[in-house]
C-alpha cells in the first residue's frame, strides 16, 4: 500500500470551514468552538505545510488565494469520504438503498423511474451502480441486485429472488429515422441498417422468424460490443434494432424510440436479488415493494 503523506486530519477539517468563512471568528462560531482552538489548529497545519494560509485584512484573518484553492480540493476529498461512508456504512438511521443493476436496465428502466420513488419517499436515498456480471464474485455491499435470469442456481441459491418482468422483444427505431425511411411492412427493412450487439446474439433472428422475413437481408449490419451502445445508436438514428419492452418503455413514451410493428417475441426475464445477510430495513422493504409495483405495470 502506498504510504500517504497526510497532515493532521482534525486541523484539515477546521481549516476547510475557516477557509470558506469570512474570518477565523466566523469559523469558530460555526463550529461551536473558541477562536483560540481554531487558531491553534490553523497554526499546526501551517507548520506542517511550511507556509501561511491566512492573511490579515484589517481586523480579520482571511484565507489567502492559494489556501482557498487548497480548501476546494480538501472539500472534494471530504465529499468522497462522506459518500463512501454512506454507501458502505450500516447504522440504525441509515435510509440508503444500494442497488446494482445491469447497464441497459439501469439506464433505460430503473433510473427514469427513480423520481417517482423519491417523490413518495423523500427521506430514502437510492444509490445506483452498474455491473453486467452474472457472477457473485466482486458484488458485495449491495442491498438489491437486478439481473437477467436464469442465473447459476448453485451460486445464487441463498438469495431471495423476486421476479420482476419478462421482456417482449420488438423492432425499434428513432422517429427521425422513420420519417426519412418509413416502414409500412416488415419487408421494407431491406433498405435499413440493422443495429446489433455482441451481447445479445440471436435476437434479430428470432424476431425475423416471427415476422416471417427470415430470408430478408438488410442494407448492412452495424455491430457494437454492448447492448447499451447499440440501443443508443438506434436512438441516434444509426439504424433499426431489436429491444425489449418494458425495459425501453420510457424511451417509447418520450418519443425517442418507436415500435413500427406489433410483432413481439419473448426476451429476457429480470429478477431482484437480495442477499441473505442484508438488513431488511423498512426503507429496503419500501423500495422492493415499489420495484415490484413498477415491474407489474
Amino acid at each position: 500500500m502506498k504510504k500517504r503523506n497526510l497532515p493532521p486530519l482534525n486541523a484539515l477539517r477546521l481549516f476547510e470551514t475557516a477557509a470558506h468563512t469570512s474570518s477565523l471568528s466566523a469559523a469558530a462560531k460555526e463550529l461551536g468552538i473558541t477562536h483560540g482552538a481554531v487558531s491553534r489548529q490553523i497554526k499546526l497545519l501551517e507548520e506542517w505545510l511550511g507556509q501561511p494560509l491566512f492573511e490579515r485584512q484589517g481586523q480579520r484573518s482571511v484565507a489567502a488565494e492559494h489556501a482557498r484553492a487548497f480548501a476546494a480540493e480538501i472539500s472534494a476529498a471530504f465529499d468522497i469520504i462522506s459518500d463512501a461512508s454512506t454507501r458502505f456504512g450500516k447504522t440504525q438511521n441509515t435510509r440508503v438503498i444500494r442497488v446494482n443493476a445491469q447497464t441497459t436496465l439501469a439506464m433505460h428502466w430503473l433510473i427514469p423511474r427513480l423520481p417517482a420513488f423519491h417523490s413518495r419517499n423523500p427521506d430514502v436515498e437510492v444509490l445506483v451502480s452498474i455491473s453486467n456480471s452474472s457472477e457473485i464474485k466482486g458484488l458485495s455491499g449491495f442491498d438489491v441486485l437486478i439481473r437477467r435470469d436464469p442465473l447459476d442456481k448453485s451460486e445464487w441459491r441463498y438469495f431471495d429472488k423476486r421476479p420482476l418482468f419478462e421482456e417482449q422483444l420488438t423492432l425499434l427505431a428513432s422517429p427521425k429515422l422513420l420519417s426519412r425511411q418509413p416502414l409500412a411492412e416488415p419487408e421494407d427493412l431491406s433498405t435499413h441498417v440493422f443495429v446489433t450487439s455482441n451481447t445479445r446474439v440471436g435476437e434479430w433472428e428470432r424476431w425475423m422468424k416471427i415476422a416471417r422475413i427470415e430470408a430478408l437481408r438488410p442494407l448492412r449490419f452495424q455491430r457494437f460490443e454492448h447492448n447499451y451502445i447499440s440501443l443508443q445508436a438506434v436512438i441516434d438514428g444509426v439504424g433499426v434494432g431489436i429491444g425489449g419492452l418494458p425495459t425501453l418503455g420510457h424511451d417509447v413514451k418520450e418519443k425517442r424510440l418507436q415500435a413500427p410493428f406489433p410483432v413481439e417475441v419473448k426476451g429476457s426475464k429480470y429478477v431482484a436479488l437480495i442477499a441473505p445477510d442484508v438488513d431488511k430495513s423498512s426503507a429496503l422493504n419500501l423500495f422492493l415493494e415499489w420495484l415490484e409495483q413498477e415491474a407489474s405495470k
